[in-house]
């Protein structure tokens, strides 16, 4: 059983940045893909962001393609999204989750565990 808990969340103007990060906890950590979701509000969970369990491979929804970067450092449990330039349209509750290592990274079905979320507002 893995814990997920999402940190770093905050109000931040139009074009600023934040750096959202999860700690995990109860599992082993490095045998699991982690992905970075989120959800707005009146609609669907969606993806952001994969990385696979070695930090070898990334993959991003094309909304965020330049603008964010996921992380992890697999010592300390963590798993990290770096957000530039962000948007009004960005404005999410942000949720970390964990996926097995065959996961390629967008379909939320894929994933196990997730934390209870983070919320991230972008004011123009």
């Amino acid at each position: 059983q893995v814990q997920l808990v999402e940190s770093g969340g905050g109000l931040v103007q139009a074009g600023g940045s934040l750096s959202l990060s999860c700690a995990a906890s109860g599992g082993t950590f490095s045998r699991y893909n982690m992905g970075w979701f989120r959800q707005a509000p009146g609609k669907e969970r969606e993806f952001v962001a994969h990385i696979k369990w070695s930090g070898s491979s990334t993959r991003y929804a094309d909304s965020v393609k330049g603008r964010f970067t996921i992380s992890r450092d697999n010592a300390k449990n963590t798993v990290t999204l770096r957000m530039n330039s962000l948007k009004p349209e960005d404005t999410a509750v942000y949720y970390c989750a964990a996926a097995p290592m065959s996961s390629i990274g967008p379909a939320l079905g894929d994933y196990d565990y997730w934390g209870q979320g983070t919320q991230v507002t972008v004011s123009s």
